[in-house]
């Protein structure tokens, strides 16, 4: 999505709810300025959270390759309750 700065200002509230539902970011435009992005907090800490965890070089090839196996269904699947299960009785030990 894009939109000038003055319809941005005109129609902020449509917008941004617009935002919001799509999770696409709207792209704002201004003479004379660099653009700007309106995203979803949520949506910009996940691609905070993201770009952290691929810094590592060591990191990123481990997700990459974790990322691979499952793209090409590789792998044993796991029910979350069993994840659960298996976390908490690591912890008690």
């Amino acid at each position: 999505m894009h939109a000038s700065y003055t319809e941005t200002r005109a129609h902020f509230v449509q917008y941004w709810n617009r935002v919001i539902e799509s999770r696409e970011p709207l792209i704002i435009t201004r003479k004379g300025a660099e653009d700007i992005a309106l995203i979803p907090a949520s949506e910009l800490a996940a691609l905070m959270e993201t770009a952290h965890l691929l810094r590592s070089p060591k990191n990123a090839k481990r997700l990459l390759k974790a990322l691979k196996k499952s793209l090409d269904a590789e792998g044993t699947e796991v029910q979350l309750d069993e994840l659960i299960k298996e976390a908490s009785d690591g912890q008690a030990s």
